[in-house]
């Protein structure tokens, strides 16, 4: 490992916006030499990650790609009290059943970001109640506690913003064990520096304060033994959290909770302010391939080409090539492709994701039919206006005729017929075998 390699991987953050706040001493340790290892945690409250945790996850990747052994902290123990940081009420306590379900699953995940096959910079993921949960209160007191003055964490943004509203002794507590983390991971496996968001810079400076008092007086060394970076807190247009989809849930990592398409096409819905940052951030894209989709994106906004190839290729890396193919195929159809050209594979992928109704009775019903059937018209007086008016396509073509027809031979793949109402809405009917 080359010293110009680790001081590189500075550089690339900084190009890419990545960087709020570092401790001082972090470039002159990367340019040192050596490798480094590196943690960020993960907060197992629920079963899946959500998209706002892929800033730290990618942060983890570029560390592995340019040499750094990155380690994946899941909370275990502190997910069992909460983090204050960047909330504003206290969140919902989990039993211990709850959190090492959710952990498991975080690990499934973290699995397809990180690379923990054996080598230099095998990744590696621990569960801080695996040090954390068997503590006994006379210890951590007389171990952790009496390292920090109560003016010094009162001082900390996350507990400033919390005061007025309450906070809770556990709350309170959580600097204290996320320090103990640090100096764990320091002296367990030699983590010298910790990530995390910009809401996380009080934590991340409490652990070096205590790694500090206990190693630092122990060794006679100075204040730099371990090092913290933070990134700055990404929000979306409307000034709302990143990670929230225009209804206001989170978009999570888990397909059963956030299918591949929804996934994909919140990228692609990508804001054209946004899509710079977002390729720089949650892509490996070099810098002259994001010039150029920035370009593009300059001289042909309509196209969509930047926002395209970061929904592919992050839906790639989440789900796999498979369903990045499909709902790519997916979303052709439904903004401008030729539905006749879809397979089985992907109309399956379609009924997933609107809404779907049962083939009507009778082999071939008419155009009034299909769009009460299919859910599309209120009533037959608002069907037979909507065909008049040029707002009915079936299969991507225009029906203007009320006793238009249609049967099996205008089904796409043999089952499904899709019924389009004005632009954006759509509908699809589905033939089960045995039907008319």
């Amino acid at each position: 490992m080359s010293a110009q390699t680790l001081r590189g991987l500075v550089d690339e953050l900084r190009w890419r916006g990545l960087i709020a706040t570092m401790s001082d001493g972090l470039d002159m340790r990367l340019a040192s030499g050596g490798s480094i290892r590196a943690y960020n945690g993960f907060d197992p409250s629920f079963r899946s990650l959500h998209v706002g945790n892929l800033v730290p996850i990618f942060g983890l990747m570029r560390l592995q790609r340019y040499g750094g052994q990155p380690v994946a902290l899941v909370g275990g123990a502190t997910g069992l009290i909460g983090d204050p940081s960047g909330r504003s009420a206290e969140r919902s306590l989990l039993d211990r059943a709850a959190v090492a379900a959710n952990v498991h699953a975080i690990r499934e995940q973290l699995a397809r970001y990180l690379d923990f096959s054996p080598g230099p910079t095998q990744a590696l993921l621990v569960d801080n109640l695996e040090w954390l949960g068997e503590v006994r209160l006379l210890e951590f007191l007389r171990d952790v506690g009496k390292h920090f003055p109560i003016p010094y964490m009162l001082e900390k943004e996350s507990v400033q913003l919390r005061l007025a509203r309450g906070l809770s002794f556990t709350e309170f507590s959580y600097m204290l064990l996320q320090a103990a983390d640090f100096l764990h991971l320091f002296r367990s496996y030699g983590v010298e520096l910790q990530l995390g968001g910009a809401d996380q810079w009080g934590n991340i400076t409490a652990g070096l304060e205590l790694i500090r008092r206990t190693e630092g007086i122990r060794r006679g060394a100075g204040a730099d033994l371990a090092h913290g970076l933070v990134y700055p807190l990404l929000l979306s247009p409307s000034g709302a959290k990143f990670g929230k989809s225009e209804q206001g849930d989170s978009i999570w990592l888990d397909p059963a909770l956030t299918s591949p398409y929804r996934f994909y096409q919140y990228w692609l819905d990508t804001d054209d302010r946004d899509v710079g940052i977002y390729l720089r951030w949650f892509t490996l894209f070099d810098r002259a391939r994001i010039d150029e989709l920035e370009a593009e994106l300059a001289t042909a906004p309509e196209q969509r080409t930047a926002q395209h190839a970061l929904a592919r290729d992050i839906t790639e890396r989440t789900h796999g090539r498979g369903a990045a193919e499909r709902v790519t195929r997916v979303s052709r159809i439904l903004f401008g492709g030729d539905p006749a050209e879809a397979d089985e594979a992907t109309l399956a992928e379609l009924a997933r994701e609107i809404p779907t109704a049962p083939w009507p009775d009778g082999s071939e019903p008419d155009a009034i039919e299909v769009l009460l059937t299919s859910g599309a018209a209120r009533s037959r007086g608002d069907a037979r206006r909507l065909v008049e008016q040029g707002g009915l396509q079936v299969n991507g073509r225009p029906v203007g005729d009320p006793a238009a027809t249609f049967g099996r031979d205008d089904l796409l793949a043999g089952r499904y017929l899709l019924v389009r109402r004005g632009k954006r809405e759509y509908r699809l009917l589905v033939r089960r075998p045995g039907d008319g």
